[in-house]
This record gives C-alpha cells, structure tokens and sequence, in this order.
C-alpha cells in the first residue's frame, strides 16, 4: 500500500486542561483506532497521576505528606520529576517545580484542605528522589508540574502509537505537540498579541515542539499550564509578554523548556546545550516578527 493510499485517523477529547488531538496514518483502520484509544487512556493516566488539582493525583499526597515521610508514587511521575530535576539543574533553577506555592498565593492556582499553604522559600533542591519511586520534601513546600508532565503525555502517546504500528502521525496537546514518520509536517503557533493569527514556526518531521506564552487560559483543570509564571529569586507570579517556543527531540523537554526561554531568553543558561533550539514571538511586533535562537 503506498503513502497516498494509508488510512489516516483523526480524533480529539477534551484532557489535561486543554484539547488533545491525534492524527495517525497507517494501513489498518482497526488497529489505528485501537491504538488512538490506548494513545488517549495513557494521557489521561499522565494527567490523573500529575494534575495539582486532584485530590487524588501524587502531586496533591506528596504536596500534603512528603515533607513528613517518604511516599511511593508511580513510576511515571517518579520519571517526570527526575526529569524536572535535571533541567532545574541545567538551567540553574530557572525551571522549578517548587513555584506552586506562590502560584496558590496568586490565585493562579487552587487551594486545597489538608495541604499547607504558608510555607517557607524552596527550592527545587528540597525535592528528593529516592530508590523505589519514593520522593521525600527536606520541608513543606507545593510541587506543580503541569510546566512538564504535559510534554511527557505527549510523548506516552506517540510511544503507544509507534508500538501499535502506526507509520506516522502527531499528537498536539494544546500547541505542545511530537510528529513522527516521512512526512515534514508545518507547525503553527498563535500569536501573542492575537491569538487568532496563527504564524508559520517550522517543519517537523520527527521530534517535537512546545510553547509557552501569557495567553494561555488560567484556572482550567488538570495539568495545564496556569498561564503565569514565577521568576526565581522575586516573590510574586507574573504574566509574560510573548510566546516562547523550544524544538526538541522529546517533547517532555520542549515543554519543560519553554519556560525557561520565557525567563531567561534563548540563550539561557543550559538551553543549547540540553540539544533544544528555542525561538521567541515579542508581542510588542504586531507583524508577528521573530528573535531566532
């Protein structure tokens, strides 16, 4: 069967705060369908497992009981935190999952019973991972990861997509998105003083693409982004003005780095040398003009 003559399937349901799209091509309908639905259960597995605003995920227990004891989460989230780590590492802090607190203060993000809230400067240092899945906080402090574990969901579901044969295909989880396959698809992004402008941005045929910017909606459910962000060092969550994209080959690190672009620019502390290229959109340019990485 030749490339024009594959099946493609297209679906899309409503998750981790924001519209999760698939589009697979291959030469069985069936098998595309059954893959698509493990592809959409595996996000919404990520999204139970991560989201702030579940009293059930492993975010909220360990944001109510790690500083006390050591927990056992799943190994998933076991993943997305030491993958967090590391570009909190890279990036020398500028990414930190331990901003959540400040968030909560702000009202970016909610408050929740049982879980303190009037907690004392931390860091991402104050997380530890330990052996066996199990993570323990040096001090009471609120962990948010919807700045990474969106970009891991994505990648759960192109793994579960190329396991099940599919040839190619993309899953974009509200503008966090991995392409695979022959075909270079063309990636869009909105701009940030309008966001009905879509605007070219690149060519991908395997790897992914995040962006993160102030027009993201705030208060949604799940691990979507609040759409504000915290500057290490200063107390309070601000707003940013344009939109910054990072390319890389996972897109657990697109997203993650994203952030990190927005903070400190493309040439910030560690970006080139993780291997992702970012590009920032200033909103002050109407005409939608770039500053390359």
């Amino acid at each position: 069967m030749s490339a024009a003559e594959r099946i493609e399937l297209r679906r899309a349901q409503p998750l981790l705060g924001t519209i999760v799209e698939i589009r697979v091509r291959g030469n069985d309908s069936q098998l595309l369908a059954r893959a698509v639905d493990r592809a959409f259960a595996a996000v919404k597995r990520v999204d139970g497992l991560m989201s702030f605003h579940s009293r059930s995920s492993d975010v909220t227990r360990l944001n109510r009981s790690a500083w006390k004891r050591a927990l056992r989460v799943h190994p998933w989230t076991y993943e997305v935190l030491r993958e967090a780590q590391r570009v909190s590492r890279a990036s020398r802090g500028l990414f930190d999952i331990t901003v959540a607190s400040t968030l909560v203060r702000d009202g970016q993000l909610p408050r929740q019973r049982g879980v303190p809230t009037a907690l004392a400067r931390a860091s991402y240092r104050d997380v530890l991972l330990r052996s066996g899945a199990r993570v323990r906080f040096r001090r009471p402090l609120l962990i948010d990861l919807s700045g990474i574990a969106k970009g891991y969901a994505v990648d759960r579901a192109v793994r579960v997509l190329q396991s099940a044969g599919a040839h190619e295909g993309v899953v974009n989880a509200g503008g966090d998105l991995r392409v695979f396959g022959r075909e270079p698809q063309t990636v869009h992004v909105r701009h940030p003083d309008r966001p009905d402008l879509l605007l070219p941005l690149a060519q991908l045929r395997s790897g992914a693409l995040a962006t993160s910017a102030g027009y993201v909606a705030r208060g949604r459910t799940g691990t979507r982004e609040t759409g504000a962000l915290v500057r290490p060092g200063r107390a309070g969550s601000f707003s940013p003005r344009g939109s910054a994209s990072v390319a890389a080959a996972k897109c657990v690190h697109a997203d993650a780095w994203t952030k990190v672009a927005l903070l400190g620019g493309t040439s910030a502390a560690g970006l080139r040398r993780s291997g992702a290229r970012g590009r920032l959109i200033t909103a002050a340019r109407s005409g939608g003009q770039t500053a390359c990485a």
